[in-house]
C-alpha cells in the first residue's frame, strides 16, 4: 500500500468480457465470507490485491495471462469488493490467516502467492504464519516493516480521506461490488487505521521463511531502496552468482516505474514471474 495508490490511481477496470467465465463462490473463513474466483487449470497461484482494490481493478490482464498455464485463484479480502467487512481489525495477520483457511476450503494443500502492495504484505505473512501452505511468493511493491516506505508516503497517511478517491476506479468499484455500497468512507477509515499503525513482521521471521520470494519493485515506487535490498538479503540475495550458489529468491527493479504503473508493466513482469514459479530447486 502506497501514497501513489491512494492519490494517483488511474488503473482502469478489467474487461472481464474477454475472459472465460470463472468458477466463483464465497468461502466461510474465520467469520468472513470471502469472495473468490478460479480461472484456468494447473498448479495453483493465489492473487492478493492491494489496499482498497478488487479483482477487477487490480489484475487487469494478469488473470488472462497467468491462467494460460495455471489455476489462478483471485480473492477479495475482508471489506474489499464483494467480500463484506466484519467487526475485526483489518490486519496483515488476519488476512493471511483468511488466505490459509481459504486454501483449506478449496482443498488446495499448497499454493504459490502473488501479492501487490498490501497483498504482498499478506503474502509474506502467509509464508511466515503458514509455511506448509506456501510454495513460492511474488511480492510486488511491498514492505515487511512500516519504515520501509519513503517519508512522503508515511507523512501522507494521516491526511487521507475518502474524498481523495472521489470518482476514482477504487470508489467506483467499491460502490458497484460491495454489499454495503454506502459504507465507502468508513471502509477507507478502516483500511487507513491499519496503514497508519506501525507494523514489523520481523527480519528474523522473514529470513526463516522456507518459501523462495521474488521481490519486484519500481525505481520510484515509494519503497526505500535500502529496504528492498534488506528484504532480498534476508532471503539469501547479494551473492556473486558466478562464484557460489545463488539464492532461490530473486529481485527485479523496473526502471521509470512507480507504485501504480508497476501493475501496467504486466507484459514485462508476467514472463519473469512464470520463469520464477517454474524454476526447479
Amino acid at each position: 500500500m502506497r501514497t501513489t495508490t491512494f492519490l494517483l490511481m488511474t488503473l482502469v477496470t478489467a474487461d472481464v468480457s474477454a475472459q472465460q467465465k470463472p468458477t466463483t463462490g464465497y468461502a466461510p473463513v474465520n467469520g468472513v465470507k470471502m469472495y473468490y474466483e478460479v480461472h484456468g487449470s494447473g498448479e495453483p497461484v493465489v492473487l492478493l490485491h492491494g489496499a482498497f482494490m478488487t479483482i477487477t481493478n487490480n489484475w487487469t490482464g494478469w488473470i488472462d495471462e497467468l491462467s494460460r498455464t495455471r489455476k489462478v485463484i483471485a480473492v477479495e479480502m475482508q471489506g474489499h469488493g464483494r467480500t463484506a467487512d466484519i467487526p475485526r481489525d483489518i490486519t496483515y495477520e488476519n488476512l493471511a490467516d483468511d488466505v490459509a483457511t481459504l486454501l483449506d476450503q478449496l482443498k488446495i494443500p499448497r499454493a504459490d502467492l502473488i501479492g501487490y502492495s498490501m497483498g504482498g504484505g499478506v503474502a509474506m505473512q502467509c509464508a511466515i504464519r503458514h509455511p506448509d501452505k506456501v510454495r513460492k511468493v511474488v511480492v510486488i511493491s511491498s514492505v515487511f516493516r512500516r519504515d520501509g516506505m519513503v517519508k512522503e508516503a508515511l507523512d501522507a497517511f494521516p491526511k487521507l480521506t475518502a474524498d481523495a478517491f472521489k470518482g476514482s476506479p477504487i470508489e467506483v468499484e467499491y460502490k458497484k461490488l460491495s454489499p454495503t455500497p454506502d459504507e465507502f468512507p468508513n471502509f477507507v477509515k478502516r483500511v487507513l487505521a491499519t496503514a497508519s499503525k506501525g507494523h514489523d513482521f520481523g527480519a528474523d521471521k522473514l529470513k526463516a521463511t522456507t518459501a523462495p520470494m521474488f521481490f519486484i519493485h519500481g525505481d520510484a515506487d515509494g519503497v526505500r531502496l535500502e529496504h528492498v535490498a534488506e528484504m532480498f538479503r534476508l532471503k539469501g540475495g547479494e551473492v556473486h552468482g558466478d562464484m557460489k550458489p545463488r539464492s532461490a529468491s530473486r529481485l527485479a527493479i523496473l526502471p521509470n516505474t512507480t507504485h501504480v504503473t508497476l501493475m501496467q508493466r504486466m507484459p514485462v513482469i508476467v514472463p519473469m514471474v512464470n520463469d520464477f514459479l517454474d524454476a526447479k530447486p
